[in-house]
C-alpha cells in the first residue's frame, strides 16, 4: 500500500521582511500540507493547508522545546521546509532548510553578544549538516556555503528571489502626496530601504550625502527605525535627511516612484530585493559591488566600492545630473526585474521537495 508523503513549512516569520516574503510567496501554489504558526497570519496567503500551532519565538530556546513533532508526525508529515537556520537540534522529522545569507557567520561583529553568536553558528551547522537538501537564493550564498561549512556543491540548489507584481511604476498624481507629507516639494530624492542594521551601510551613505551638498535634494531613509547613536548623531549634523521608518506597502510603492534614485550601499546580501523593486517601479539604481549584489542586479545598476563616500556621491550625482543615464539605466532595470519569478522559484522549490519525497 503506497503512503502519502505530505510536507510541512515553519511560517511563523511570514510577517517579516525578507524572509517573510519568501514564505509568502512559497504559500499558496500547492507545495506544503500543514504550515507551523498562527492561522489567522497563515490564511492571508494559502487557504488549504492544514495549520499546526507553533507559538515559539524565532532563535528562543522555546524553539527547541515547543517544536511539534509529534502533530506532524500524526498528520503523516515526513518532510518539512524551514526557510531559515534555525531547524530544531533534535527535529524528529526528514527536512530541508533555506539559508538567505551568512551574515551571522561573516560578520558576528554585528551579533549582539558573543553567546548569540556561537549560538547563531551552531544552529547553522546544524541545520546544513542533518538537512536532507538545501536551498539559498544567491549563487555567492552558494560559494559562502561551501567555502564556511564545507558543504557539498550537489546538496545545494539555488532559488533566486524576485519582486511582486504590486512594484510597478505609476503616475505621478497617485505618489504626489508624499510631497506635502515629507515637505519636498520641489526636491530630488534619493531613496533608501531596509533596516539600519551596521552591515547595511548606511552611515556611508549619509557620509556621501554630506559631501553632496546638494540643497535641492533630500535623502529619505524607509524601513525599521534602529536607535544607532552614531547614525543618530550624522543625521542631526546633516539636513534633508528625512526618516520614514515603516511604512505601508502602498506607502512603499509611492516612494520607490517618487525617487529620483535608488541607494543601496550594503556591505552584505544573500541576495537584496530592494534594488529589483525599485527597478521595477521605474527608478535608477545606485548599489555597493559587494556580495550577491552584482549578481542581483547586472548591468541595470551603477556600482561602487561599498564604503568609498566619494564613489557613491559620484554615481547618484551622475544619475540626478545625466537624463540619458537615467534612461538607459530604467531601462536596463525593466529587463532586469523581468528575469526573476517567484513562479519559477516555487517550481523549482516544488520539483527538489518531490525528488527528496521519492521512495
Amino acid at each position: 500500500m503506497k503512503t502519502e508523503r505530505k510536507t510541512a513549512i515553519d511560517a511563523r516569520m511570514i510577517n517579516m521582511s525578507g524572509i517573510g516574503t519568501y514564505i509568502r510567496h512559497l504559500l499558496g501554489r500547492g507545495i506544503y500540507d500543514v504550515a507551523l504558526g498562527e492561522e489567522e497570519e497563515i490564511r492571508n496567503y494559502d487557504r488549504d493547508v492544514k495549520v499546526i500551532p507553533y507559538p515559539a519565538k524565532i532563535y528562543s530556546p522555546q524553539e527547541q522545546i515547543l517544536f511539534p513533532a509529534k502533530e506532524l508526525k500524526k498528520e503523516g508529515v515526513n518532510l518539512i521546509h524551514f526557510p531559515h537556520y534555525n531547524a530544531p537540534f533534535f527535529c524528529g522529522i526528514d527536512y530541508v532548510v533555506t539559508v538567505h545569507d551568512l551574515i551571522h557567520i561573516i560578520f558576528p561583529q554585528y551579533m549582539k553578544n558573543r553567546i548569540a553568536a556561537a549560538y547563531a553558528k551552531a544552529l547553522m551547522a546544524n541545520s546544513l549538516h542533518n538537512s536532507r537538501h538545501i536551498f539559498t537564493v544567491s549563487e555567492h550564498s552558494r560559494k559562502d556555503l561551501i567555502s564556511c561549512f564545507q558543504v557539498p556543491d550537489q546538496k545545494i540548489t539555488v532559488t533566486y528571489n524576485s519582486t511582486d507584481p504590486v512594484f510597478r511604476r505609476l503616475p505621478e498624481e497617485d505618489y504626489a502626496c508624499l510631497d506635502e507629507k515629507y515637505g519636498i516639494a520641489g526636491k530630488k530624492a534619493i531613496l533608501y530601504v531596509g533596516n539600519l542594521k551596521p552591515h547595511k551601510n548606511v552611515k556611508t551613505l549619509i557620509r556621501a550625502f554630506q559631501e553632496m551638498n546638494r540643497p535641492d535634494t533630500v535623502l529619505l531613509l524607509a524601513g525599521k527605525d534602529f536607535n544607532d547613536d552614531a547614525l543618530n548623531t550624522a543625521m542631526k549634523e546633516s539636513s534633508g535627511i528625512i526618516r520614514c521608518g515603516m511604512v505601508s506597502d502602498e506607502e512603499l510603492i509611492h516612494l520607490y516612484n517618487r525617487a529620483d534614485v535608488f541607494a543601496f550601499p550594503s556591505l552584505y546580501e544573500g541576495f537584496g530585493i530592494p534594488p529589483l523593486e525599485a527597478m521595477a517601479c521605474g527608478t535608477p539604481v545606485v548599489c555597493s559591488n559587494a556580495s550577491s549584489i552584482p549578481e542581483v542586479v547586472g548591468n541595470a545598476a551603477l556600482l561602487c566600492e561599498a564604503e568609498d563616500s566619494s564613489s557613491l556621491k559620484e554615481n547618484i550625482c551622475r544619475v540626478l545630473d545625466d537624463e540619458s543615464l537615467r534612461n538607459t539605466l530604467i531601462q536596463r532595470g525593466a529587463e532586469r526585474v523581468a528575469r526573476f519569478s517567484w513562479e519559477e522559484t516555487a517550481a523549482k522549490t516544488a520539483e527538489c521537495i518531490r525528488m527528496i519525497q521519492k521512495p
